[in-house]
């Protein structure tokens, strides 16, 4: 992909807790000033501590889940909390950008029927119900690559059509979070929406082109799903693949890595949590009331990338030109691309990859801060046995290495 000539965010600086190479400080200057946000859906904050690091302010935040509330209790002090979206009758005056990351299969049944009579059958209708109350100047919306497919295309079609029959312009685009000089493999769409501006100085504008291709080699650590070996394996070269959210009553589901010594490992919540932009320890808040510490996996797997976050605010406050001579009009019924965007009456493919920004960062294995845990024997031997009843392709090296160490547990365990 040839590359256009845009103005660039600086984004290289100190490193923080978070262990990310990405500058927290804010910049110098702005052409614009700073946003009053309020985020739905807001989980543990990484929309709202991503912007916050770009000079916005969360002034409410509205999340049910009671270990997540904890969370946003201890990190955003004094701001205004609500729980339920379905009870929630307005949004607060003074409001300039509404966030959301809602579920992606709460659009299940919304696409299957055309309008907002279709959309208000799930959650992602109250944000809707809340726009036409309030026409906010920006409104930004998070879900995983899968809502781009959910019903043929549908789902995309019910979002973008509200924003559309609201008044608002809006582009698209997934963004990996490799990007970002964080070792974690993990896409996930960023949708901008405005009344004032153009969304597509923001999310389109800044392009790195795509990554030299990583071979997986003994001599570098390799991420993986232990949980799968049937039909994926879910890798990632130097990295992590996605972190995810475990099971809705607290049983974590971390990757594993193979290390370039030959040790298989899952890594500490709180290098998860790094993994995501925030700080260790990030989650221990929902821990409270009883809850189990994996519980905490769920919320870091549910998250934002706060460094992601960033970037978007960064680009709100100095927004730059994006060149759409490579673009070409959508046709009815085809394929959603991986970034798209609309001026109000034509929708367009945009001509951009994942990866926004080109942050350099350690590979997973230099990244890990904390103590790791061994992948049991049960574990590797449930993998194992998967995997080679299965027809995947892996390096020649792969099984051999998980038998050694599988050799190893199980001499441990005895």
């Amino acid at each position: 992909m040839m590359s256009r000539d845009t103005r660039q965010l600086s984004l290289s600086g100190r490193a923080t807790e978070a262990a990310s190479p990405i500058d927290r400080s804010r910049e110098s200057s702005h052409d614009l000033p700073p946003l009053r946000a309020f985020g739905l859906f807001a989980g543990i904050g990484g929309i709202e501590k991503g912007l916050g690091s770009s000079g916005h302010e969360a002034i409410g935040l509205c999340e049910i889940d009671d270990g997540a509330i904890s969370v946003l209790e201890k990190h955003f002090p004094g701001t205004a909390l609500f729980q339920d979206i379905c009870k929630l009758r307005s949004i607060p005056r003074g409001v300039d950008l509404v966030t959301a990351g809602f579920p992606c299969q709460d659009l299940s049944q919304a696409g299957q029927t055309a309008g907002i009579s279709g959309a208000r059958s799930g959650l992602v209708g109250h944000v809707f119900r809340l726009l036409e109350k309030r026409r906010v100047p920006w409104v930004l919306i998070e879900n995983v690559p899968f809502v781009l497919r959910l019903g043929r295309g549908r789902a995309v079609q019910v979002i973008v059509g509200e924003l559309e029959r609201l008044g608002y312009r809006w582009a698209y685009r997934v963004v990996d979070t490799l990007a970002f000089g964080l070792p974690q493999r993990r896409e996930r769409v960023f949708l901008l929406a405005s009344r004032e501006g153009d969304p597509r100085s923001v999310l389109l504008a800044d392009e790195s082109g795509e990554p030299p291709s990583r071979s997986p080699t003994r001599r570098r650590a390799l991420g993986f799903y232990w949980t799968e070996g049937v039909r994926g394996l879910g890798t990632a070269v130097g990295a992590v693949p996605t972190l995810k959210g475990g099971s809705s009553v607290g049983i974590p589901s971390p990757p594993a890595i193979m290390l370039p010594s030959g040790r298989v490992v899952t890594p500490d919540i709180r290098d998860a949590e790094r993994l995501q932009g925030f700080e260790a320890d990030w989650t221990l808040p929902a821990q409270s009331g009883g809850r189990r510490a994996g519980y905490r996996w769920k919320l870091v797997g549910n998250a934002v990338t706060v460094d992601v976050a960033q970037w978007i605010g960064l680009r709100l406050r100095s927004p730059a030109p994006y060149d759409s001579s490579w673009d070409a009009p959508l046709s009815q019924g085809s394929p959603w691309p991986n970034a798209a965007w609309s001026d109000g009456s034509r929708r367009y493919a945009a001509h951009v990859s994942t990866r926004p920004m080109a942050v350099a960062g350690p590979p997973i294995d230099k990244f890990l801060r904390f103590e790791k845990r061994d992948l049991s024997a049960r574990a590797t031997a449930g993998f194992l046995g998967r995997l080679r009843s299965s027809s995947l392709r892996r390096p020649a090296w792969f099984e051999p290495v998980l038998e050694n160490h599988l050799a190893r547990m199980v001499s441990r365990e005895r």
